[in-house]
């Protein structure tokens, strides 16, 4: 989730400072707001305290079901794919450097471990950095592979997760009766365990982590077969230069969407429906096969309306771009205001905020992101935690100051003021 080109020969055994690619920091910047947007109600506990999920409000089970729709399945693919597309550039900016890349990319991975266990015991269970670590490893084991190749592999995961999930899905419709619906009763005081927790002191939040933890690990490794095509798809991107070449191709932007977004959002629509309603929860399988599908086409609308919308140039495309330069920072503070609004850490909420609320919350959070993320990038190379990264990656501080702002020159695009 780091920045993907930290580039050219500097000098023999440092990786430097070479031309940026800038639609991939603005791409990485906006895809922060998206995983903000699904990891906050699960941080939040909408959907086991008292308002939210099931028994929230109208409203709240709307946002529920857009958020599902629009977000959910489409924004952790584009950090998976710039992942790919990192390693690449990464792999030719060591080799320029005449440094080993097999060394930094092993430091690299393990520190991104480390960060995604104190991320997953302290802050989320939810943590996806360890997954990337592990991944990364296979990811250094097939870069030699062509962008053909990998594109191949790439589609074969994603068919066999899909498969599979559609294989477990119709086994649940098969044999399961249809649930029958609740009936309406009075609202009872008791409180899950699970709330309590993440309401009490620190031991107690971390306890809750620590038993939510093999669950969400659980999911990592089912659908670890997906990112890894992220990856690989990534990979065989930046071997063949596509954002270089097509990043401002604003004919070919404008045939994706025209091509992709139709497909994706039928499927992300047929996903809501079997995870939020009208169809009931034996369909959550089928839907989330159907989003393994067709998610990927939603993404690439995504990406390319984003490039067609906006001038790389302008103000908007320099905020997006700031963030995508240290969104390892933010998505690590992301995780910290959010428990410290609604856990124990801090202000206890945990369960008493409904999805809409949480979610205008995110708006907010975001925004002060993007405004707090420019004016330090606007001051420093590197953001905080991507400063340690590359510190423990290279085994030495860098030898460019960290406090030196990046030039017109490192990226095309002047520092946002």
């Amino acid at each position: 989730m780091t920045s993907p080109d930290e580039g050219g020969l500097q000098g023999r055994g440092e990786i430097g400072l070479a031309p940026r690619v800038h639609e991939v920091d603005m791409l990485r910047g906006f895809a922060l707001f998206g995983i903000l947007l699904v990891n906050a109600p699960m941080i939040a506990g909408t959907y086991a305290g008292e308002v939210g999920g099931a028994g929230g409000s109208g409203l709240d089970r709307g946002v529920v079901w857009l958020v599902t729709a629009l977000v959910s399945t489409e924004f952790y693919l584009p950090f998976s794919f710039l992942f790919g597309y990192s390693f690449v550039l990464q792999e030719r900016a060591a080799r320029r450097a005449g440094t080993a890349f097999a060394s930094l990319h092993l430091r690299r991975t393990l520190a991104l471990f480390a960060l995604g266990v104190a991320h997953a015991v302290l802050l989320f269970p939810g943590d996806i950095l360890m997954t990337y670590a592990v991944l990364g490893l296979v990811l250094y084991g097939l870069r030699g592979l062509g962008p053909r190749a990998a594109l191949r592999i790439a589609g074969c995961l994603v068919v066999a997760l899909a498969v599979l999930l559609l294989g477990y899905g119709l086994l649940v419709l098969a044999f399961t009766d249809p649930a029958v619906p609740a009936t309406p009763r009075a609202p009872v005081s008791h409180v899950p365990p699970i709330v309590h927790a993440y309401r009490g002191g620190f031991r107690s939040v971390v306890g809750a982590h620590l038993g939510e933890l093999p669950a969400h690990l659980g999911a990592d490794l089912l659908y670890a077969p997906d990112i890894l095509a992220a990856f690989l798809a990534g990979l065989a991107a930046a071997k063949a230069g596509l954002m270089e070449r097509r990043g401002r191709d604003r004919a070919w932007l404008r045939r994706v969407v025209v091509r992709w977004l139709p497909v994706g959002l039928v499927g992300s629509v047929f996903t809501a429906c079997c995870a939020e309603g009208p169809l009931d929860g034996r369909w959550f399988m089928v839907g989330q096969a159907v989003a393994t599908l067709t998610s990927p086409a939603l993404t690439a609308a995504y990406a390319c309306a984003l490039l067609l919308l906006l001038d790389t140039r302008g103000r908007a495309a320099r905020l997006l771009a700031a963030a995508g330069r240290m969104s390892l920072t933010h998505y690590l503070t992301q995780s910290l205001v959010l428990a410290c609004v609604f856990t124990g850490y801090g202000l206890g909420l945990y369960g008493r905020v409904g999805t809409a609320l949480v979610s205008a919350g995110c708006v907010l959070l975001y925004a002060a992101q993007l405004a707090l993320g420019a004016r330090l990038m606007g001051r420093v190379r590197y953001g905080p935690v991507e400063l340690l990264l590359r510190t423990v990656t290279l085994g030495t501080p860098p030898r460019t100051p960290a406090w030196t702002a990046v030039r017109p020159a490192d990226d095309g695009v002047p520092p946002v003021r």
